[in-house]
């Protein structure tokens, strides 16, 4: 501290450019997601300078993709406990959720949902912001939960959930 008024005489340096930054916060959601990549120091780069990660978790989860409104729809079906990861783009009424590796054989044929290709990278903001359209509306715990493949396919199979209803639920 001593040294600081004589710097500040220094005609190549002023006191006005020095600038105390607290230590960057991270967050747990974030570091999980940047785990999942082959190379998280890459994605928090690419997220300090405001991008979008490609993130391939090829056997950590996979991303089932839906229409938005049924999303939103079906998070009001699912126990929280059972909730994992869910991104949204509203500009274009999709979203994403992140579910365990063996989704795709639970999933396979119920209407609105499509799992992506293995190896497919899914363009991921942190879990603490929007950037370009894109957000968590479940945010990643940083523990690594993932949505239950089986209860967001009964959330968006209306047929199945149909024929479980007593016949005097139809009037």
């Amino acid at each position: 501290m001593r040294n600081l008024p004589q710097l500040a005489h220094n005609s190549t340096f002023s006191l006005r450019t020095v600038r105390v930054m607290a230590p960057r916060t991270r967050n747990p959601g974030s570091d999980w997601l940047a785990s999942c990549a082959s190379d998280p120091v890459q994605v928090h780069r690419t997220w300090a300078t405001d991008g979008l990660a490609l993130i391939r978790a090829e056997r950590r989860w996979v991303a089932v993709e839906a229409d938005l409104m049924r999303s939103v729809h079906a998070l009001q079906h699912i126990a929280p406990d059972r909730l994992g990861p869910l991104l949204v783009r509203p500009g274009e009424d999709l979203a994403w959720w992140l579910a365990p590796p063996y989704a795709e054989a639970l999933l396979a044929g119920i209407p609105g949902l499509r799992v992506r290709p293995e190896g497919q990278p899914l363009r991921c903001p942190p879990a603490e912001r929007y950037i370009d359209g894109l957000g968590w509306l479940e945010k990643p715990d940083g523990a690594g939960r993932l949505t239950d493949p089986a209860e967001l396919g009964a959330a968006f199979d209306v047929r199945a959930a149909c024929s479980r209803l007593p016949a005097a639920a139809f009037g």
